[in-house]
């Protein structure tokens, strides 16, 4: 079946999530080789600014979807939730691998619970929609921007800078580090982002090699749920520096499809959820659009690209 060049960033979780793809298909196709072919993108080179202030979670694909374009690599593999809703033309999502835990963790040294730290605890996270949620809840804590790798912000928590920090579960499993996870955090507490703890793989639209092979590893389930909760975000026609939230779950009555929408100072605060079967997830996520439009988020999104 010859080779498959796959594009990732470089860093330890984008390293894992490119061999349990290259594993994945490798095992379904026997004959299939994929050459791993390792990226740095301005998300990786820039650990200083606040995303929001550089282009948002969309930095950390770019130069991936270039090497697609220019045809130097075949597939790029990306955490769904660094993926904006609207890609280039001529790239597809073409596959997306059973999710792992999708929960926000909290993380600390001395604290087992949220509840448990002290007025004006120190908690660290890179996302703005994170510590807007989690400061609804927790008022008397200091929600502050914290970049880097996985390894630099632990660092810094056991440097004792923070009380806490704010991660992805499905990030700190993934790398073998579930045993510091001190609470996941309840995904009614803090929605999770678009296709968070999702891995899924781009291509060129018109690949139909590589997309036929690609088929064998998508995950149905996973795939319904981070469709329909892109569909809200490319419906509200966000970017990824907006603190905007979908997650939907898939239980025995159906599914649920929870939302988040927040203007940049968490000032305004907008929610809806839906519940219903699972075949009808889609046309749930866009009337989940539609009274989030309603309510004023259109407003709030145009403020935040000004």
């Amino acid at each position: 079946m010859g080779t498959i060049r796959l594009a990732t960033r470089e860093s330890a979780l984008a390293m894992w999530q490119a061999n349990f793809v290259k594993d994945a298909l490798e095992a379904a196709h026997r004959d299939l080789e994929v050459e791993i072919v390792g990226m740095t993108t301005l998300g990786d080179r820039n650990k200083h600014s606040p995303l929001s202030k550089i282009g948002g979670k969309g930095v950390f694909v770019k130069e991936l979807e270039v090497g697609l374009l220019e045809n130097r690599v075949d597939i790029a593999v990306h955490s769904m939730k660094d993926v904006p809703s609207e890609l280039p033309e001529g790239l597809q999502i073409t596959a997306i691998c059973e999710r792992e835990d999708p929960r926000d963790a909290f993380v600390s040294v001395n604290f087992q619970r949220l509840d448990d730290l002290p007025e004006g605890a120190r908690i660290g996270s890179s996302s703005l929609r994170r510590r807007i949620q989690l400061q609804q809840k927790y008022p008397r804590y200091r929600f502050i921007e914290l970049r880097g790798n996985v390894d630099t912000r632990l660092k810094k928590l056991e440097a004792g800078e923070y009380e806490g920090i704010i991660l992805a579960c499905a990030g700190l499993k993934r790398l073998g580090l579930e045993a510091r996870i001190s609470e996941g955090i309840d995904t009614a507490v803090s929605v999770p982002s678009a296709g968070q703890g999702a891995v899924g793989i781009e291509s060129r639209a018109g690949d139909s090699r590589v997309n036929a092979l690609l088929a064998a590893i998508n995950h149905d389930d996973t795939w319904r749920c981070v469709t329909s909760e892109r569909l809200i975000s490319s419906g509200l026609g966000a970017t990824c520096n907006m603190p905007i939230a979908a997650f939907a779950e898939l239980g025995p009555s159906g599914v649920t499809i929870s939302s988040f929408v927040s203007d940049i100072a968490g000032e305004t605060i907008l929610k809806v959820d839906k519940q219903g079967p699972k075949l009808e997830s889609y046309r749930l996520a866009n009337e989940v659009t539609a009274e989030l439009m309603a309510q004023g988020a259109e407003k709030i999104i145009e403020a935040g690209r000004n």
